[in-house]
């Protein structure tokens, strides 16, 4: 008793410093370490019945990377429309030369007409405008249905335009969404780092509590 006394008045101050400690773990598993030899009336509590600190439980499956795949079959049909898109191209510039040289050949018949209209009548000639006429109407008809042919390919070129539209903005809503996801995926695993640092520290500081408790049990006990 006079050779703790000291000792315990030294640890007056220490156990009001854990007074609020002792308040708050008097209804778990550290009551009975308070006395008056030492000072610590924080440490009285009415016994050991109670959890303490649980362990922090973190989902590991948090800790997994979210994959966010975009459906293959978007980029297979952008592809096919694309190749589509090209063939019609291909075909319409067909068209548009094959009306060129037809409107040549216009011209130069027109010319030859003209020069045989200038040569004056004939049997041979009268032969020849017949001839001619027919050639010309052939021509006049294979132009005809070479530009109703331009129209109808315009009209699917147009289409497949509107297409390739539609399927860009579901492409770039796709695109949209993975980054979402992503952005999610990073403020998760934000979130449970930080629970993972709280949980450590709470680890530490129980460990700390543990040994300084027991400290102060085998102070108590001798």
């Amino acid at each position: 008793g006079g050779g703790m006394g000291s000792y315990g008045g030294g640890m007056g101050s220490y156990g009001g410093g854990m007074g609020s400690y002792g308040g708050g773990m008097g209804g778990g598993g550290m009551g009975g370490f308070g006395g008056p030899g030492f000072g610590m009336p924080g440490f009285g509590g009415p016994g050991r019945g109670g959890p303490g600190i649980q362990p922090v439980q973190i989902d590991s499956t948090l800790l997994q990377p979210v994959h966010v795949e975009i459906d293959p079959q978007i980029q297979q049909v952008k592809n096919q429309e694309k190749e589509q898109i090209k063939t019609l191209n291909n075909q319409f510039a067909s068209f548009i030369d094959k009306v060129r040289f037809l409107e040549q050949q216009n011209k130069v018949l027109s010319t030859k007409w003209e020069l045989l209209q200038q040569q004056g009548p004939s049997g041979p000639r009268k032969n020849l405008d017949t001839i001619f006429e027919n050639y010309i109407q052939n021509l006049r008809r294979q132009l005809d249905s070479i530009l109703a042919q331009r129209g109808q390919l315009e009209s699917e070129l147009q289409s497949m335009q509107q297409y390739v539209e539609d399927y860009k903005t579901k492409y770039e809503e796709e695109i949209n969404r993975r980054t979402t996801a992503e952005n999610e995926f990073v403020v998760l695993k934000k979130d449970v780092d930080s629970a993972y640092m709280t949980k450590v520290e709470l680890e530490a500081k129980v460990g700390a509590l543990t040994d300084e408790i027991n400290f102060l049990r085998c102070i108590y006990e001798e």
